[in-house]
């Protein structure tokens, strides 16, 4: 991005590949995940230009995506716990959710909100664990205890799922 202050579009073309993907990680579901997305970059439409920091537009959009879902959780209106019937899902959804990728971020859906988030920030968007600490406003030994015991819940995940090779 640019020293002054980036356009809409600029914001949009550098960041939403990766808070799509947070979003995606964080809600397990595709159409979840475009609408939280979306409704982090309107905030960002109407609120960014009171941005002081260009460099922590990303950080910014992390920031309301979160809370966002997390107040959509708190209403428990949008994202229910309750799993489509597989039956359901069409052939290209059945094909996709094979590969291994799809199989880890189902496992990862299927964690607790405080391991989800640590594991996706870390190993899905690239973040320090001073950039996650600072995210989530939690210490640093937090970060490193919800990486370290979401990795041992996604293993065992990994193990119970239907994808599993072993």
């Amino acid at each position: 991005m640019s020293k002054k202050h980036p356009t809409f579009e600029e914001v949009v073309s550098d960041c939403y590949d990766d808070v799509y993907r947070f979003a995606l990680s964080l809600t397990g579901k595709e159409c979840d995940a475009v609408d939280l997305t979306q409704s982090a970059f309107l905030k960002f439409a109407k609120k960014g230009s009171a941005l002081r920091d260009v460099k922590k537009a990303k950080h910014w959009l992390f920031s309301v995506l979160r809370n966002e879902f997390i107040d959509i959780c708190r209403k428990n209106t949008r994202f229910p716990s309750e799993e489509l019937d597989p039956g359901m899902q069409s052939e290209g959804q059945t094909a996709a959710a094979q590969s291994d990728g799809q199989a880890v971020l189902s496992c990862l859906a299927k964690l607790p909100l405080p391991f989800r988030e640590a594991l996706a920030l870390y190993y899905l968007q690239g973040y320090t664990y001073q950039e996650i600490s600072s995210l989530l406003k939690i210490p640093i030994g937090t970060v490193m205890s919800r990486l370290s015991r979401g990795k041992s819940q996604l293993r065992q995940q990994l193990k119970l799922s239907p994808y599993s090779h072993g």
